[in-house]
């Protein structure tokens, strides 16, 4: 007799396990890649998106003046908005 356990029993303990282990090591896969992804805090901006936190007002005008040199906005758009900046004491 073999105390209730048969060879289908321990063949879907086995893969639970494997499953399990998998699981977890998938887990920590994407928390390492969650928490590393913005770690360096140097990551390139293109103008789009929110503004990384503690980017500065420097960086501020960095991008102004990038995107006004790629023509991706006007003269008129570039001096209100270099104005905006240094009204808010950036």
């Amino acid at each position: 007799m073999m105390n209730g356990f048969d060879m289908g029993g321990m063949g879907l303990a086995w893969i639970f396990w494997i499953l399990l282990i998998a699981g977890v090591i998938l887990l920590a896969v994407v928390l390492v890649k969650a928490f590393t992804r913005n770690a360096g805090g140097n990551a390139p901006t293109d103008g789009q998106g929110p503004p990384r936190p503690g980017a500065g007002p420097a960086r501020a005008r960095e991008i102004l003046e990038e995107r006004y040199a790629r023509g991706e906005i006007s003269t008129e758009e570039y001096q209100e908005r270099r104005r905006m900046l240094e009204e808010d004491g950036r």
